[in-house]
């Protein structure tokens, strides 16, 4: 299945990091924190650059392709690719010492609005650890 991605780049303070990452369920009983992100960050969609010395957030929107008929119509034949339904979210924060143990990043995916769950997400760490050169960042920004 091709999938067309958008990604969205957006850097907090730590602050506002904090703000944006809601508690972890069942912490502050003294569980351990997962080695993942287990909800969205809120109003992601709108998030701004604010500098790039404090903490990151990586945002992958991903799409299936879907063939544009009005833009086929245009072609005069089938060649024009748009986005389509999503299929998921995926994030990246990075908090060398949250996510110590996984590069300093925390990984997440959400299935409508579902995260992956444990098992699900223990892949994903052993997949960008093979992007160390880039600090487990398999995509640039592209301004």
């Amino acid at each position: 299945m091709k999938h067309f991605t958008f990604f969205l780049v957006a850097v907090a303070s730590m602050a506002g990091l904090v703000a944006l990452i809601a508690p972890v369920p069942g912490h502050a009983n003294g569980e351990s924190t997962p080695l993942f992100v287990t909800e969205i960050p809120q109003g992601y969609r709108d998030w701004k650059w604010i500098s790039s010395a404090h903490g990151t957030i990586i945002a992958a929107l991903h799409y299936r392709n879907v063939p544009s008929e009005e833009n086929n119509k245009v072609f005069g034949q089938a060649q024009s690719f748009v986005p389509g339904p999503p299929t998921n979210i995926q994030f990246m924060v990075k908090d060398s010492t949250k996510y110590a143990a996984t590069g300093g990043w925390g990984f997440a995916h959400f299935a409508d609005g579902k995260p992956g769950d444990a098992a699900f997400m223990k892949s994903c760490f052993p997949c960008h650890e093979k992007a160390k050169a880039s600090d487990l960042v398999f995509t640039r920004y592209a301004p």
